[in-house]
C-alpha cells in the first residue's frame, strides 16, 4: 500500500504559491511510503529510508557497500524490522549505530546484527571450524556499552550480543560507507549521558534520536546524566548543521532531520522545537531564582502555551515529569 509524504507543513503555503506560479510538477514534493506490516517505511531521500513503529525511529542508508542502520528499534519488533530492510535491499546490514542505551532503541540490537554481515570482524565457528563472517557491527558511545554491560562481579540483563561491538569517547567519529561520510558525534548530557547524533552528509540526513521526539516535550533522564542544559546545546548543533532551502524556499531541499520520534523535520522544525524547549527552561529559570519549590513551578504551569502539543498527563513521559527534570538540572547547577 503506497501513501504520500509532504514536506513539513510550514512549507505547504509557499509550495503552493510556487506551483501556481511556476507549475513545478507534484511529483517533486512527494516521497515513497509503504506499510510493511506494523511498521512505516518511508523514503528520505533515494538512498535513505525510515523505519517508523518499532519503538524509535530508525535510520536506513543503503548503497553498494551494505546497509547502515541508526537503531535497532525494540526487542519484539526485530524480525519486523529485518523483514522492512529486505524489502529495501538484498544487501546485508553492516553497522547498527545506537544513539542511547534506552530499549527502543537498543532492544533489537542482537537480533538485527545477527541479521547482518560484518565488514570487519569474523565468527570462529569453534578448533577445527571455519571462520566466517560476523554479525554487523553495532556503534556507540562508551558510555551506552558501559549502561548496557554490568558492573564487573554481576550479570547485565541486556545478553553480549546486543552490546556495542565499537564504541568511542571522543567527540565524534566519523565512518565512510556507501561512498558516505557519515559523522556519529557524541551529545553528553542531554536526553542522557551517552546521546549520539548520526550526520548522513552526501545524502544531508541528520538522524538526532531521542534529543529531538516531535511528538512530545524531550524526555531528560536525569537519572542516567540528562540535564536540560545539554538538550539545549544539542538541539543548537542540530540547528547549525541543518541547513535551509534558501533561498529557492519554494523547493524541496535542505537538510533532512530523522528525530526519535514523530515526523521528519527541516531546519525550521528544530528551531521551532529548540525555542520552545529554551523559553519553557527560562521560564522554570526564574521561578527558580525567586525561591519556588518544585510543586509550585508545577502549579504554576511553565508550559502553558505548548502543553496542549506537546503535552500529556498519563503514560511514562508526563508534562509534569517534563518540569521536574528541568527543575532539578537547574537547581542541581547551582
Amino acid at each position: 500500500m503506497k501513501f504520500a509524504f509532504t514536506r513539513p507543513s510550514h512549507y505547504v503555503c509557499l509550495v503552493a504559491l510556487a506551483a501556481l506560479c511556476c507549475a513545478a510538477p507534484a511529483s517533486s514534493l512527494f516521497a515513497q511510503q509503504s506499510q510493511t506490516g506494523d511498521l512505516e517505511v518511508l523514503q528520505v531521500v533515494p538512498n535513505f529510508y525510515m523505519i517508523g513503529g518499532a519503538g524509535g525511529n530508525i535510520g536506513v542508508q543503503i548503497g553498494l557497500d551494505g546497509v547502515v542502520l541508526v537503531n535497532a528499534g525494540a526487542a519484539n519488533m526485530s524480525d519486523k524490522v529485518i523483514a522492512a530492510v529486505k524489502t529495501l535491499t538484498s544487501q546485508p546490514i553492516r553497522y547498527v549505530i545506537d544513539t542511547s542505551a534506552d530499549p527502543d532503541n537498543v532492544g533489537g540490537n542482537a537480533a538485527v546484527a545477527k541479521a547482518g554481515q560484518s565488514l570487519t570482524q569474523s565468527a570462529n565457528a569453534g578448533p577445527g571450524g571455519a571462520i566466517a563472517a560476523g554479525a554487523a557491527n553495532i556503534l556507540s558511545t562508551e558510555t551506552v556499552l558501559g549502561r548496557m554491560s554490568a558492573p564487573s562481579g554481576k550479570q547485565s540483563a541486556i545478553p553480549v550480543a546486543a552490546w556495542p561491538t565499537d564504541t568511542f569517547v571522543q567527540k565524534e567519529m566519523g565512518l565512510y560507507l556507501n561512498r558516505e561520510g557519515i559523522q556519529v558525534m557524541a551529545q553528553p548530557a542531554a536526553h542522557s549521558d551517552g546521546d549520539a547524533m548520526a550526520y548522513f552528509r552526501r545524502s544531508d540526513v541528520l538522524v538526532t534520536g531521542d534529543i529531538m521526539d516531535t511528538t512530545r516535550f524531550p524526555v531528560i533522564d536525569v537519572e542516567k546524566g540528562g540535564s536540560i542544559q545539554g538538550e539545549i546545546a544539542a538541539l543548537n548543533r542540530i540547528v547549525e548543521i541543518a541547513i535551509p532551502s534558501i533561498p529557492l524556499v519554494w523547493e524541496p531541499g535542505g537538510t533532512l532531520i530523522v528525530p526519535g520520534r514523530g515526523h521528519i523535520c527541516d531546519q525550521a522544525d528544530a528551531v521551532e522545537y529548540r525555542d520552545m524547549v529554551t523559553i519553557i527552561r527560562d521560564v522554570v529559570q526564574d521561578m527558580v531564582n525567586r525561591g519556588m519549590t518544585l510543586d509550585q513551578v508545577k502549579k504554576a504551569n511553565p508550559t502553558n502555551g505548548y502543553r496542549a502539543r506537546y503535552g500529556t498527563d498519563s503514560g511514562p513521559w508526563t508534562t509534569d515529569m517534563f518540569v521536574e527534570a528541568i527543575y532539578k538540572s537547574l537547581v542541581a547547577k547551582k
